[in-house]
């Protein structure tokens, strides 16, 4: 008889990750629901998510805290930052997950134009720290060009935190991966869409997609197990922007 067993492996975490650009919860219907962002996103079952374009307490929509709104439909924490504010009228980026979280920073971005900008969270995974960070870069080449290398800077994810420690970089780049944007952060983090095996898929527009500028970047301590292009009817017209969905092991 042979009593020897085969050490099992360390055990990894699966988690789910979505990003999605929710155009100030407008569809292509030119219809204001949060509440159908919010039933796109929980078909999806995700824990951890990076919306784009929210609105706070803006006018056009309604005075409205999307962020709040859409994370308490979803029973969830929210971690927001406003790239824009004026008076009280705010309009950003958030990080949502019911998983222990901390903002570590929010700030903006190098801009021309229309300022953009991040959002830093922390979560605890029992004896790991995840470090994933939200954003919307800019329109113009050399805009997102300087935006994306203060990313992966010393003041962002080249800060000590995030060594040899898992990170998520995820958001509307507005570059598709022909761009030096994407290339800047494709040589420091792999692309989901790439490493999960499937044929990458298009986000913009929600429609009609054509254009992949919408991913999700993970570090080595990361691995990607399978990645979607969410593309329902519903996902179709609540924004303009389909959402990305990847199932990851940490």
């Amino acid at each position: 008889m042979n009593d020897r067993t085969t050490p099992s492996p360390s055990r990894r975490r699966r988690l789910k990750i979505l990003s999605y650009n929710v155009h100030s919860c407008i569809g292509t219907d030119r219809r204001l629901d949060p509440a159908r962002i919010a039933e796109v996103i929980a078909a999806a079952e995700p824990d951890i998510i990076g919306l784009q374009e929210l609105d706070v307490g803006r006018v056009r929509t309604g005075g409205v805290d999307q962020a709040h709104a859409i994370a308490s439909l979803l029973q969830m924490e929210y971690h927001f930052h406003a790239a824009l504010s004026v008076a009280e009228e705010r309009y950003g980026d958030a990080i949502l997950t019911a998983l222990p979280a901390t903002t570590i920073k929010g700030a903006g971005l190098p801009s021309i134009g229309e300022q953009r900008g991040a959002v830093w969270v922390e979560i605890a995974l029992g004896d790991h720290r995840l470090q994933v960070f939200n954003t919307h870069l800019g329109l113009r080449g050399r805009e997102r060009i300087r935006q994306i290398n203060t990313l992966l800077g010393p003041s962002w994810l080249g800060n000590s935190a995030c060594h040899n420690r898992p990170v998520i970089l995820m958001g509307d780049f507005n570059a598709i991966p022909s761009t030096a944007t994407y290339k800047a952060a494709a040589r420091r983090l792999a692309d989901v869409q790439v490493g999960s095996g499937a044929k990458p898929k298009a986000t913009f527009p929600s429609r009609y997609p054509l254009l992949r500028i919408d991913h999700i970047f993970v570090s080595q301590e990361v691995k990607p197990v399978e990645t979607q292009v969410i593309s329902a009817p519903l996902a179709r017209r609540a924004s303009d922007h389909l959402p990305l969905l990847t199932t990851v092991e940490i």
